[in-house]
């Protein structure tokens, strides 16, 4: 199982969390949403819990469930800057199908 951190996406999770004064890293994770079928979770990871799983790259940490892992496996997390815009974007090998407004996924 692996979870990949771009190098631009390390710093930021190291920004963000160093701006906010706490926390382990970032973690991921996925939710039944949309028209077809799941969403990615973003948050901050304040702990590690017993069926976590920690990935950590360039410095950084991502936390991910186990339950989770399944659905989250081979993905590369990366950050970039179009204009005005920032985002952690996701390229996820397990995709199947997307939905056309980009919301969910299947797997």
């Amino acid at each position: 199982m692996s979870i990949i951190l771009t190098e631009p996406a390390a710093t930021q999770v190291s920004k963000q969390l160093a701006k906010r004064g706490t926390g382990l890293g970032l973690r991921l994770g996925v939710k039944p949403a949309g028209c077809t079928g799941f969403a990615y979770v973003v948050d901050y990871a304040d702990a590690i819990e017993a069926d976590d799983t920690v990935f950590e790259q360039h410095g950084a940490k991502v936390v991910v469930k186990q339950g989770d892992l399944a659905y989250l496996d081979g993905v590369e997390i990366d950050f970039r800057r179009e204009g005005i815009s920032e985002a952690f974007k996701f390229h996820n090998p397990n995709i199947k199908a997307t939905c056309g407004c980009g919301e969910s996924f299947a797997v």
